[in-house]
């Protein structure tokens, strides 16, 4: 029961840590910005897996899980023991789940710009608004971010 409690805490947590990376979200340092704008036609589609991140959240909330847990078995130094081990276990695990939970379906891009240069990009896939081989696209860049969305 300890397991499922622990295993369900620690997914509603790293739910709230993940982002979305299609081309039609922006972050609210992106609003109200220039972009460059540049338009051609995918000629090559690809989907790819979008590594999830290993950060501090997963870990710290795996160890307190873990050596909670662990604290529960035995008694005295046995139970002291336990604790450290649990909690070392649990953030490791804790680390591994955070990375296998935010980690995204993603589709790479090759692009034959107006221009007649290529350009190959990488995304979040977008089920609400899916790209296809010969769909003309719009490529927005601002910074070091670029975003591919369907061109109307």
């Amino acid at each position: 029961m300890m397991k499922q409690l622990a295993t369900a805490f620690l997914v509603i947590l790293l739910t709230g840590c993940m982002t979305d990376t299609t081309g039609t979200t922006y972050s609210s340092g992106e609003a109200r910005r220039i972009q460059q704008v540049s338009f051609g036609t995918i000629s090559e589609l690809q989907y790819v897996k979008i590594e999830g991140t290993e950060g501090a959240v997963g870990t710290i909330a795996g160890a307190a899980i873990g050596g909670i847990a662990g604290s529960t078995v035995g008694g005295g130094r046995g139970s002291d023991i336990a604790a450290v081990l649990g909690g070392v276990a649990g953030g490791v695990l804790g680390s591994m789940t955070e990375k296998e939970l935010t980690g995204q379906q993603g589709i790479e891009m090759t692009i034959r710009l107006d221009s007649g240069s290529y350009i190959s990009v990488v995304q979040e896939a977008n089920p609400n608004a899916p790209l296809q081989i010969g769909d003309k696209v719009k490529i927005l860049t601002q910074g070091n971010t670029t975003r591919v969305v369907r061109a109307y």
